[in-house]
């Protein structure tokens, strides 16, 4: 337990401290100022720019932008759908793995297009090293590096700034931050025994004069795109709890820090752009509070073990079910919170062996998505949050809301609103129809509350572009595949178009001057509220599904039955 806390401590303290030095370098890329990796990049950038024929000194409008989002994955997920359905034929398959099925390939591909990696197969008796590589690890870079650009062109734009040029934000997301960093990363896996080979499965004899197949491959460089896009897809079906994905408590902590701090230095980053690093802190410190108050909770329930199970042992012991012993339940708990808040979708250990209290924790992140967010969309999640609060306390006080200086009017509440409202449509509905179907449509081996949490948490992880699951369902039927692929296309593509459309509308108006009236945004009163405003509709708007779920497990579990 001790050691579990103490390495809890150490992560958010390394956190703390890079936060201000990687928020500042991600402003200083997009910005377009001079970076260290400069002299390296910039001759592959204009090679990369003439061959595509971008303008890298062109702006984009919001319309320019969102089409160029749109075209540039719809050809991505063309290219990577056809590799999966061409694996057989292709190089770098020792093990002679056939094409997915239509079905699987294409719910493969969209899942890993929109930086969700939802696996509904078993990666290492499914795809290639071909595949797993050129198509699954060549999506994480871009589909980590689309968020990232959209978040900072929706920073842009709220600062008043032009949007930019998705393409130039794209491929400097990719050779500025998500390369070089990836590559540093899976060195220092290696050394810790993360295996980086072409070799294809080992075949060894047991003690006991049996057979063991040990699956392996290029995991280093995979696994740390995974943890710093956000990406969340394993390599191995047991993802982060495979020993050869994440071999210790080295590891472990690499891995944390990559998820939690692409996303924790962007609300610094928001800061330097909008001159306002006072107000970047206190939004920095509200999502932290928020955070180990969730951990807290999480872990001491983890830690103090099913009361069923101890009164039948007479004795207290932790819930153990679903951890890796080299991690336990304090450091798992953590993870688990990480993964969720972070929309990484990555695990080192079972969500679905979680108390009803990590269970309402997990699903709780993916409802708020600000958690600390997305690649890139997270933030912007954060600060859809804040227009709505800065609307909500100016009608309290009868004043036309302004925001950084922008008056927000009709256009921007009604974007705003749909970005929000669209990720329960995402989730509610589709849960609704297979909880009505449960026998030909769930898949549930897990029936009663706990099977009511396992549909949502699927519905919400891809809508989330999570990718975590509870598991304990049939998920690779037709019926999974193709609903969960519209819970991912509408909980990407949806805010996308609508953060990006509020983003030029902000860009496009006049700076109002400030007055002694002017409603301030970087105050701790305000940034209560807006806390408040997040967990009030947050919980809201998916309190029935909690209460059908986790909650009443956890309710029927202290009744003892």
């Amino acid at each position: 337990m001790t050691q579990g806390f103490l390495q809890i401590g150490l992560t958010l303290c390394i956190l703390i401290v890079i936060t201000p030095f990687f928020g500042r370098y991600i402003a200083r890329v997009f910005l377009g100022e001079t970076t260290v990796f400069d002299s390296v990049f910039n001759p592959v950038e204009r090679i990369i720019y003439i061959l595509g024929g971008i303008r890298s000194k062109q702006d984009m409008t919001g319309s320019q932008y969102i089409r160029a989002v749109l075209f540039s994955n719809f050809i991505m997920g063309v290219v990577v759908y056809l590799i999966l359905k061409f694996q057989g034929i292709l190089p770098f398959n020792p093990m002679n793995l056939k094409a997915l099925s239509w079905d699987l390939a294409l719910h493969t591909t969209i899942s890993f297009l929109t930086n969700t990696d939802q696996q509904h197969y078993i990666p290492e008796i499914t795809l290639s090293y071909f595949s797993q590589t050129a198509a699954l690890g060549f999506l994480m870079f871009t589909s980590a590096a689309t968020g990232l650009a959209v978040g900072i062109a929706f920073i842009r734009g709220l600062t008043g700034r032009p949007l930019g040029n998705f393409y130039v934000d794209l491929v400097r997301g990719i050779t500025r931050i998500l390369l070089p960093i990836s590559l540093l990363g899976a060195i220092a896996l290696i050394i810790l025994g993360t295996p980086q080979t072409l070799l294809p499965t080992q075949v060894v004899t047991t003690l006991e004069g049996g057979t063991q197949y040990i699956a392996r491959g290029p995991v280093a460089s995979f696994e740390m795109i995974k943890q710093l896009g956000e990406n969340g897809g394993g390599f191995f079906a047991a993802n982060s709890a495979h020993p050869f994905e994440n071999p210790n408590g080295a590891s472990n902590l690499i891995e944390m820090l990559a998820m939690l701090s692409i996303p924790a230095a962007l609300i610094y980053t928001y800061g330097l752009f909008a001159n306002n690093t006072k107000q970047a802190w206190l939004l920095f410190w509200m999502v932290f509070a928020i955070f180990i108050i969730l951990v807290a909770v999480t872990a001491s329930s983890e830690y103090q073990g099913n009361t069923l199970v101890n009164a039948i042992l007479g004795y207290e012991i932790p819930n153990l079910e679903g951890k890796e012993v080299r991690f336990g339940s304090i450091l798992t708990a953590f993870w688990a919170i990480a993964t969720t808040s972070t929309m990484t979708g990555a695990v080192n250990g079972m969500h679905d062996s979680l108390m009803p209290t990590g269970g309402f924790a997990t699903l709780l992140n993916m409802f708020l998505q600000i958690i600390w967010g997305g690649q890139g969309t997270g933030t912007a999640y954060l600060f859809i949050y804040l227009i709505l609060t800065v609307f909500l306390t100016g009608l309290m006080v009868g004043r036309t809301p302004e925001f950084l200086g922008r008056k927000i009017e009709k256009r921007e509440i009604v974007l705003a609103s749909l970005v929000l409202l669209i990720h329960p449509i995402a989730v509610l509905i589709p849960s609704a129809i297979t909880l009505y179907f449960p026998e030909t449509l769930a898949g549930i081996n897990n029936p009663g509350f706990h099977g009511v949490s396992q549909v949502v948490y699927e519905y919400t992880s891809a809508s989330a572009n999570n990718g975590s699951g509870f598991e304990g369902l049939a998920d690779n039927s037709l019926w999974w595949n193709l609903s969960t692929i519209v819970s991912l296309l509408l909980g990407r593509y949806v805010p996308i178009i609508a953060i990006l459309l509020l983003a030029d509308s902000m860009t496009r108006k006049q700076t109002v001057p400030a007055t002694p009236g002017t409603l301030r945004t970087d105050t701790l009163l305000f940034t209560s509220v807006t806390a408040g405003v997040i967990l009030i509709l947050g919980v809201l708007t998916f309190f029935p599904v909690l209460a059908l779920g986790p909650i009443a497990e956890g309710f029927k579990i202290a009744s003892g039955r």
